[in-house]
């Protein structure tokens, strides 16, 4: 696929949103093609079954139905929405991804992993994300961040943000765990800070490694 496939990842509170925005806009002032997306979500069905979760309607159902749930989400996403979108040279962002999942249903302790991966494998059927972006920060300021946002909107508390801080370290272990396995894909953010630093440091690591995304050449691409 020509297109390029970014994701962000990271816990409550932790700025994903904010920064994907500032990427698109400064990869489309560069003549890019970007398409932003998210999960669960990105799709009209997807995002049935996010209003669904998010309200806390699936938690009766199990960790395992709520993954199968987040699973027919991500092939409704990648099929109608991410797929048709990188075929056709639009380079796409993604608030959480695959690694959510892991990351989310692996927390509650309530999935096996072999689980958690045979779904994934099912969903993915392939595609693998370019680059994720891990925006790390302690789960007390993320969850804080969280809960100003929200009452700035007005919004209820959702399903994740509402468990415990057990839960939310655990998830913070996770995602760490997950960047520390696939390093060659994943990149540590540290979003304990301003967004401007964040942005910084996501573009220099954009840059180093997605350079013709970047506008930049790659190294020796000259050579013959």
């Amino acid at each position: 696929m020509a297109g390029k496939f970014i994701t962000f990842e990271g816990g409550e509170g932790a700025g994903k949103s904010t920064q994907i925005a500032r990427l698109k806009s400064r990869l489309e002032r560069m003549g890019k093609t970007i398409l932003a997306t998210r999960e669960p979500g990105g799709s009209p069905y997807a995002e049935d079954i996010r209003a669904f979760i998010l309200a806390g309607n699936a938690k009766p159902l199990g960790a395992f139905a709520e993954a199968l749930l987040f699973t027919a989400a991500r092939i409704d996403h990648i099929d109608h929405t991410i797929a048709p979108a990188l075929r056709a040279e639009t380079h796409v962002l993604c608030d959480r991804f695959a690694d959510s999942t892991r990351a989310y249903q692996g927390a509650s302790g309530e999935v096996e992993p072999a689980l958690i991966r045979s779904l994934e494998r099912a969903a993915l059927n392939g595609l693998r994300p370019d680059l994720t972006l891990i925006l790390d920060l302690p789960p007390e300021t993320g969850l804080a961040r969280a809960g100003a946002r929200r009452e700035t909107r007005s919004e209820e508390i959702d399903r994740f943000e509402a468990e415990d801080l057990t839960f939310h370290r655990k998830l913070r272990e996770t995602f760490l765990a997950i960047a520390r396995t696939e390093p060659d894909r994943c990149a540590v953010i540290d979003a304990d800070r301003s967004a401007d630093d964040v942005e910084g440091a996501i573009w220099e690591i954009v840059s180093s490694q997605l350079p013709r995304l970047a506008g930049q050449r790659e190294r020796n691409a000259d050579v013959a």
